[in-house]
């Protein structure tokens, strides 16, 4: 069983009744910029937000960089740069 047309009514008659028309539609108006803005973050984040993923793939970028040129000389690089694990 689901909602019909009637029980739909009687809510909003509820609703009506405890809010007010005036009060209902400025209600409306704020849910509806809301959806509005969420949408439009869910489809293009702000800069910020990219700004922070950027920074995080650059510094990915240069850690694997950095283990790539690190692993071709293992131990023999390691030592020659004062690195022996002492």
């Amino acid at each position: 069983m689901g909602i019909g047309p009637w029980e739909i009514a009687g809510i909003v008659v509820i609703v009506l009744v405890i809010f007010g028309a005036g009060r209902l539609a400025g209600v409306g108006k704020a849910l509806g910029q809301g959806v509005r803005e969420f949408r439009e973050e869910a489809r293009n984040p702000s800069g910020e937000d990219e700004q922070e993923l950027d920074d995080e793939n650059e510094a990915a970028d240069d850690e694997t960089v950095a283990s790539s040129g690190s692993s071709s000389g293992s131990e023999a690089g390691r030592k020659a740069d004062g690195q022996d694990g002492a």
